[in-house]
C-alpha cells in the first residue's frame, strides 16, 4: 500500500482592494450579477463573471426552479453564455460570490461539482488554467486552476482508455 498527498497553494487577500486591478473589476462584475439571481426559494443569490481571452466580462447568476434540479448555477450559467457568444475564445478567470439574505456571505463560496467538472473542460478546450476568484467578507481566495478545488477532476482522458 502507498500514501499520496496533495497539496493545495492559493493566495488569500482580506479586502477587495488588494486584489490586482483585473480582477478587482471581474469581482465587482460578479458581485454586480447576484443582484439579478432569482432564488426565491434558498434566497441564496449567487453571482459569477468569466473574464474571456479577448478581454470581454461575460456575468451570470443561479436561476433556481420549484422543481430544484431543474435550476442552473451562476458559474455555468456565466460560463455557457461565453461559449455560446464566443465559442472560440478562452477563459482566463471567474470570480463567484453570493448573497445570503442580502449580504455577502461571510466565508468564500465555492463551486458545486458540477460547475467544477465544467470549469475542468473549459481548462482542456483552452489548454490554459483558469483563475478562479472565490468571494467571501472575511476573505477573497484566489487559486491557479481548478485542479485546486478538483484534483481528481474527470478529464475526458479516460474516454480515451
Amino acid at each position: 500500500m502507498k500514501t499520496a498527498e496533495k497539496t493545495l497553494r492559493y493566495t488569500i487577500y482580506s479586502a477587495l482592494e488588494e486584489l490586482p486591478e483585473s480582477l478587482q473589476k471581474l469581482l465587482r462584475h460578479a458581485r454586480n450579477e447576484t443582484q439579478k439571481a432569482y432564488a426565491p426559494y434558498s434566497n441564496f443569490k449567487v453571482g459569477a463573471s468569466v473574464l474571456m481571452n479577448n478581454k470581454k466580462m461575460i456575468g451570470g447568476n443561479n436561476q433556481e426552479n420549484a422543481a430544484f434540479p431543474s435550476g442552473l448555477c451562476a458559474e455555468r450559467t456565466a460560463i455557457f453564455y461565453a461559449h455560446s457568444q464566443y465559442p472560440d475564445e478562452g477563459i482566463e478567470a471567474i470570480a463567484i460570490t453570493a448573497l445570503y439574505k442580502g449580504e455577502i456571505t461571510h466565508e468564500t463560496i465555492k463551486p458545486c461539482g458540477a460547475c467544477c467538472q465544467v470549469l475542468s473542460e473549459t481548462e482542456r478546450r483552452s489548454g490554459k488554467a483558469i483563475t478562479i476568484i472565490l468571494d467571501g467578507q472575511d476573505q477573497i481566495e484566489v487559486l491557479s486552476g481548478v485542479s485546486q478545488l478538483l484534483p481528481f477532476r474527470f478529464s475526458g482522458e479516460e474516454l480515451k482508455r
